[in-house]
């Protein structure tokens, strides 16, 4: 049992990671000459631009930004109670809050990752209007990343459902 507990423990911290990795990295869109995520778009590697509400598609934007800061948070949250569940309660009730909580940031991850690919051209003709360039281009690590996490959150979430039952 105490494998199982050191597996779920660094699986929950490798979603953490991918969730603090998607959010903060900028490779959610990349091209030659540019690349974006939902903070800034740099071209170039030297002219980066903070995305703000100039920007036609900034509700979308915050969106997916809100989304993912929320699910990170979550994440981070459902570690720190299930650490205080290990040692708290009686076997049975252990886990489902942890569950719970898990469960809701796996589903900001994938409204975050939705809206973004749902909007992605959208995004990228505002783009084109501030740097009257080529955005053509290729999801991006950070953007693939979000879409793991969102994977092993779900895993996650439902492990400690399994978890539960276990002594």
């Amino acid at each position: 049992m105490l494998v199982l507990l050191a597996f779920i423990i660094v699986f929950h911290i490798t979603s953490a990671a991918l969730l603090f990795i998607a959010t903060i990295d900028n490779a959610w869109w990349v091209g030659e000459e540019f690349y974006t995520d939902i903070w800034r778009i740099c071209q170039n590697n030297t002219n980066c631009t903070e995305i703000d509400d100039t920007f036609s598609g900034y509700a979308t934007i915050q969106a997916v930004q809100a989304s993912m800061i929320l699910s990170t948070i979550l994440c981070c949250i459902a570690l720190f109670i299930f650490v205080l569940q290990l040692f708290r309660l009686k076997q049975g009730e252990r886990f489902v809050l942890t569950s719970i909580i898990q469960l809701l940031s796996c589903l900001c991850v994938m409204i975050a990752a939705s809206i973004y690919t749902n909007q992605h051209e959208e995004i990228h003709d505002i783009n084109r209007l501030h740097y009257q360039g080529t955005f053509e281009g290729k999801y991006g690590y950070s953007f693939i990343l979000a879409w793991v996490a969102f994977a092993f959150t779900l895993i996650s979430g439902i492990m400690y459902l399994i978890l539960r039952k276990r002594k």
